[in-house]
């Protein structure tokens, strides 16, 4: 029989992680073709080939080069130029991750031409409408045949919208697959932390992301983080790989020069084995990522969610996250549990054992060649 042809589609860095294992096990299950279909929706050039080398990611077989744009034209611009390689590719199903632009945007095309739409990481939600993730997420699964969830509440998730239920799997976290699998290969704190002057050697240190608009968009909620980050870093080192938009934000509201000034230390975004490295010799990770609740979780570092909600309550009920929100103080008491008891030790989840990916291509090939 001809193989099935599946196209993958990935658009932004936390993308990578997701497709990395899924691609894999397809083709190590036998009987279908894979496809990378790369967006190019996070365009940095020397980014993206540090994470397709370091996840061991074949190139891309498509690039659609979009770069950055508004929401609405990122989406309508990913749609435009998606359709014709749809139509020239003919696969038997689109599979796409998580909940970018990229993710609703391919499962609109591909919906509307009548080829079914697998979606890994289906059912997660935060209930906040604000979030362009939700819209996201919330409209690919209602467009999507499959729901691969990575925890059970997803499930409950999609029935409540309708979804029928023989098309949702349990199969666990994709992201805990590339963790685990390169864990041995993370890049030690020390070596990225080399020549910073800062005690971190002997008092430990944090690591900080921030990227989400509701966080860096507003000079004000800005603002009062940095002073936040300003006030931590007396207490405890801080490490801060800072977004390209982020930095972009701290520059125009003059707040770069207050970090530096106060020692945290501003990196550039890091590869994936550097930052794993970062995270696991972490005392503490403060964060807006989705991703890295989940990543701190399995890696049993208590996380502190600078949202006011999370699509990843898993994290919080049997791992090692806790959402703090953004006001000061409630953030400062949180710092203070960690430091004085060493935070939440958290559990690993269910089905978070390094196998979602190959649960994902059994499914995939069974229905394939039904």
């Amino acid at each position: 029989m001809p193989e099935a042809k599946v196209l993958c589609v990935a658009g932004a860095r936390p993308n990578f992680m997701k497709i990395a294992p899924v691609m894999a096990a397809l083709r190590a299950v036998g009987g279908i073709a894979v496809r990378l279909v790369h967006t190019g929706q996070h365009y940095d050039v020397a980014m993206n080939r540090r994470f397709f080398e370091q996840l061991e990611i074949p190139l891309p077989d498509v690039d659609l080069e979009v770069g950055s744009h508004s929401h609405a034209v990122q989406t309508a611009e990913i749609m435009r130029r998606f359709e014709p390689v749809l139509d020239r590719e003919d696969p038997a199903a689109v599979l796409v991750v998580g909940d970018v632009n990229s993710t609703i945007a391919c499962a609109l095309v591909a919906a509307k031409k009548d080829v079914p739409v697998a979606h890994v990481e289906a059912g997660l939600r935060s209930y906040d409408r604000s979030m362009p993730e939700e819209i996201n997420r919330v409209l690919t699964d209602q467009l999507s045949t499959w729901h691969f969830i990575t925890e059970r509440g997803a499930r409950d998730n999609l029935l409540r919208e309708g979804i029928d239920g023989r098309g949702i799997h349990f199969v666990g976290n994709v992201m805990i697959d590339t963790l685990l699998r390169h864990r041995p290969r993370a890049v030690p704190a020390a070596r990225t932390l080399d020549g910073w002057p800062a005690p971190w050697a002997e008092q430990g240190y944090g690591v900080v992301t921030l990227h989400r608009p509701s966080n860096v968009d507003d000079p004000e909620v800005l603002g009062d983080l940095v002073e936040t980050l300003r006030r931590i870093q007396a207490r405890l080192p801080l490490v801060f790989p800072v977004h390209p938009r982020t930095r972009r934000r701290l520059e125009a509201a003059g707040l770069d020069g207050v970090l530096a000034g106060a020692g945290v230390l501003l990196l550039e975004p890091l590869g994936y084995l550097e930052m794993l490295g970062l995270m696991e010799g972490a005392r503490v990770v403060l964060t807006d990522s989705g991703g890295m609740q989940e990543e701190t979780t399995a890696l049993g570092v208590p996380c502190l969610t600078l949202r006011e909600s999370t699509e990843r309550p898993v994290t919080v009920e049997q791992g090692t996250n806790t959402v703090v929100g953004t006001e000061p103080a409630r953030i400062l008491e949180a710092v203070e549990e960690v430091l004085a008891g060493g935070g939440k030790a958290g559990r690993i989840p269910e089905l978070w054992d390094g196998r979602a990916a190959e649960r994902i291509a059994a499914v995939l090939a069974a229905d394939l060649a039904a």
